[in-house]
């Protein structure tokens, strides 16, 4: 079974993991230039270095849906520099999953594949895929959605250690980004993180940073640009959270359930 993840930021490489583990291949795309946040768990750095592993899983950059077929017979997940999803017709998937955590939809269409399932916000169910993933942190986090949209976007986001909009830290003009911590760095409130055009990003609170754009990355004011973890485990920084890993969860439901659907009505026609 063939899934094309669209995007291979932190929650789209949770979903890989679940479904990698689960004996589903995958295939992923992302932009050539990534912003992930969280990179030491993104599988989009496979573009900008080659390979790279999250969880022991590597992966590694395909230039093309032909190697990327081949890379999978090698046991490892090719990653294309594809925003647009072309490879999706010449793959041809049993399930593409969209994982691009745009808000909106930036393109899938229900007519993708046998099961298309969108993640997050600007997906309804029935109109432009099969199914929807509720990324929302709460009670309804990874929850499956067959009828109806998840619930829209509120900008704020969701509280870990007690707190919420303060872990998140923005760019402070537009420019050129200088990073001057690493991940996994213990920081205090007030210490610098990084540096655009001479403005220094000013960490929020005390904890360990968990994640932050990589040195020479374009940004604009206010852009996120990095992610304190209050709670201060360092080992944290180095295996995908548990939002990525319960929406990773949803999607293996979604996934199987709809080919179930699929394979039933086969067998029944």
């Amino acid at each position: 079974m063939l899934t094309v993840i669209r995007g291979a930021g932190d929650l789209a490489s949770g979903i890989a993991l679940r479904l990698w583990r689960s004996h589903i291949q995958v295939v992923m795309t992302d932009i050539e230039r990534p912003t992930a946040i969280r990179r030491t768990v993104c599988f989009s750095q496979a573009i900008v270095h080659g390979e790279t592993a999250v969880e022991n899983v590597t992966a590694r950059r395909a230039e093309d849906a032909a190697q990327a077929l081949e890379l999978l017979r090698g046991g490892v997940i090719p990653v294309l520099a594809d925003p647009e999803g072309r490879c999706i017709p010449e793959l041809r998937p049993d399930a593409v999953v969209d994982a691009i955590l745009a808000k909106r939809n930036l393109g899938t269409r229900i007519t993708d594949a046998p099961a298309v399932i969108g993640v997050g916000p600007g997906f309804t169910a029935g109109v432009d895929c099969h199914a929807a993933v509720e990324t929302m942190r709460g009670h309804y986090l990874g929850r499956v959605i067959y009828d109806g949209s998840p619930i829209p976007n509120t900008g704020i986001p969701g509280l870990i250690g007690g707190f919420a909009g303060e872990r998140v830290l923005r760019a402070p003009a537009d420019g050129v980004f200088h990073q001057l911590l690493d991940i996994g760095a213990q920081v205090k409130m007030g210490d610098a993180a990084a540096e655009v055009a001479g403005q220094p990003m000013i960490c929020t609170l005390d904890g360990v940073l968990r994640g932050i754009l990589a040195e020479g990355t374009p940004v604009h004011k206010g852009m996120k640009a990095g992610d304190i973890d209050p709670r201060c485990e360092v080992k944290h920084c180095y295996c995908a959270s548990d939002k990525a890993l319960a929406v990773g969860g949803g999607v293996l439901e979604a996934v199987l359930t709809l080919s179930g659907a699929l394979k039933g009505g086969a067998d029944h026609a």
